[in-house]
């Protein structure tokens, strides 16, 4: 069994496109954060990204904004890095305040800064197999980690567990696409699919993103199975000086004696996420200016 360490192959991405930030010319790439109240995880996960962005060249500009901020304001904030030419990409973190609809709020951005990939033009043009639009983090950092770990989709039977608009439906999508990397059966499972362990045991491929602790256990999977496991879930252990412990959505120490491969938990598909935010906002930039 082999563990992926998406560690290690994130930490190699990011050195490549600090290497070629490097050699730019000019103004170097720009992300603008908008983070809207005090949500604790929110406020961990923007620092995160804006540490990586320091790392490797990209500049960032954080607007925190308190949590009554009128939706009015937002979409007046957003508009404004809309149209300024010095703003690559645009990251609006998640979850909003209740008064505030974030539909709304990703219509408003502009698709061609809209670097989480979550703008309905860029979905469209994900679904369809444009490659000139964005694609979602989560799901295209799976993609990649797969991909740099020599392990070949075409063919594969793969199950999402999970249908979220953020990893779930995309991830769907851009495995069956007849691409590179692509090429997969997919079969999407939820709260309502009935035969959830004949599923499991059949697939060669589990992608797991539902946030409940240890939900997939050894006799779910089959022998060799892939599983790469999204999910982030707090559970109490009283032996640690924080009083709980970080663990997937896969009974990680049970199921990984039957697995070829597993991700782990933290360290596995998590900082493929933030890569791949530095990632697509070097390529939002890199099409403004092809030939920096």
């Amino acid at each position: 069994m082999m563990i992926i360490d998406g560690k290690k192959i994130a930490d190699q991405i990011q050195q490549e496109i600090k290497q070629y930030i490097q050699n730019i010319k000019g103004r170097k790439p720009s992300l603008a954060v908008v983070l809207v109240g005090d949500h604790p995880p929110s406020k961990i996960y923007v620092n995160r990204k804006t540490e990586a962005c320091a790392y490797v060249g990209i500049d960032s500009i954080k607007h925190e904004l308190p949590s009554t901020v009128s939706e009015k304001e937002l979409l007046r904030i957003v508009e404004s890095l809309n149209t300024n030419p010095n703003i690559d990409g645009i990251l609006i973190q998640l979850p909003l305040p209740s008064h505030i609809n974030p539909s709304r709020i990703t219509h408003t951005l502009n698709p061609d800064k809209d670097v989480d990939g979550f703008h309905p033009l860029n979905v469209g043009k994900m679904l369809i197999g444009e490659t000139d639009g964005f694609i979602p983090c989560t799901p295209l950092g799976i993609k990649v980690l797969l991909e740099r770990s020599s392990i070949e989709i075409a063919g594969r039977h793969v199950l999402v567990i999970g249908r979220s608009n953020i990893v779930g439906k995309p991830m769907a999508a851009l495995l069956m696409q007849n691409t590179p990397g692509g090429n997969a059966t997919v079969s999407i499972a939820h709260r309502y699919t009935t035969n959830l362990k004949e599923l499991c045991q059949i697939a060669d491929i589990i992608i797991v993103a539902i946030g409940q602790p240890n939900f997939i256990t050894e006799e779910m999977v089959k022998e060799g199975a892939i599983i790469i496991d999204v999910g982030i879930n707090k559970v109490s252990d009283p032996t640690k000086k924080s009083g709980y412990q970080i663990v997937g959505d896969v009974d990680f120490a049970k199921v990984q004696a039957k697995c070829s491969y597993l991700t782990p938990v933290p360290g596995g598909v998590g900082p493929m996420t933030i890569a791949m935010l530095l990632h697509n906002t070097l390529l939002s930039y890199k099409r403004k200016f092809p030939h920096a």
